[in-house]
């Protein structure tokens, strides 16, 4: 048992809610952590402020496919440097390290956030019979009668040698318990199955073999599948939008695609085509 997995298990006792056990790190492990695959190392704390800095700081001395796993984060990060809080244990909160290297263009490594995504989508839909949609960039949504909701999100950046992912979603959460009225998560979608473990592994597996294959193309999103994957999930394709660009600059319009690049490209008004490669989208409506 490393110090980590010690603490971790230190920390459970005192929890006192049985429907939120600590994570099975030796299952795990057994699971996930194997001869030729891509995950290298799997740990899991009891508690961090964001494992995503946490894996950054370390990343040149790991191996791709370093797996970082905290049953609570008390300074989770969102994109655009917003904050991400939770109850303990009551959600999937971890980071990976990929390393692409010369396999693929550094010019592709901007479809890891989305491919993360397609691979949560897949990964819990065989492991839990919910569906996930996939909001541009980087939100991941389940719908809770009726109304659509942000259950998690991902956090893709940039380190010496590759790139380390955090991904971060409400299990477990109940209404009393949601950050705001506009979160959700997979028990209020009435998913089939919110056992930390089973989804766990459902996402890792599901993450290594979207990344393997996107690999394998040499990153490209048309031969490997993700883009037509991506765009079949996105649910902003289609909605009126507005987009919140850097610079304090706002685009309204048509949300059309998902490009090569994996930028979204928004119609205007004036029947003019910009793709975006950065910035906050609000969907405003479905267009029919």
């Amino acid at each position: 048992m490393t110090p980590s997995d010690a603490s971790a298990g230190a920390s459970a006792g005192r929890w006192s809610s049985l429907d939120r056990p600590p994570l099975n790190v030796e299952g795990l492990r057994r699971a996930l952590v194997t001869e030729g695959g891509l995950w290298t190392s799997l740990e899991v704390v009891a508690a961090t402020g964001s494992t995503n800095s946490d894996l950054a700081a370390r990343a040149a001395q790991l191996p791709e496919g370093a797996v970082l796993v905290a049953e609570e984060q008390t300074a989770g990060r969102g994109r655009l440097d917003r904050s991400w809080v939770a109850p303990a244990r009551s959600g999937l909160f971890f980071s990976v390290l990929l390393k692409p290297g010369g396999a693929v263009p550094q010019e592709r490594w901007g479809w890891l956030t989305l491919l993360a995504g397609v691979a949560v989508a897949t990964g819990l839909s065989r492991a839990a019979g919910v569906d996930t949609g996939l909001k541009w960039p980087n939100d991941l949504l389940v719908t809770v009668e009726g109304e659509e909701r942000k259950a998690g999100g991902i956090l893709a950046e940039r380190v010496a040698d590759g790139v380390v992912i955090g991904i971060g979603l409400n299990v477990s959460l109940t209404e009393d318990e949601l950050p705001v009225p506009a979160a959700g998560s997979l028990t209020l979608a009435k998913a089939t199955v919110t056992d930390r473990d089973p989804l766990l592994r459902a996402v890792l597996r599901s993450l290594e073999q979207w990344y393997g294959n996107w690999r394998a193309a040499g990153g490209d999103p048309a031969s490997s599948g993700l883009q037509e994957t991506y765009a079949a999930g996105c649910t902003t394709l289609g909605r009126h939008v507005r987009a919140e660009l850097p610079g304090g600059r706002t685009l309204t319009g048509t949300a059309e695609a998902v490009d090569a690049e994996g930028r979204l490209v928004i119609r205007t008004a004036a029947d003019e085509h910009e793709a975006v490669g950065a910035g906050d989208v609000v969907h405003l409506r479905s267009v029919h």
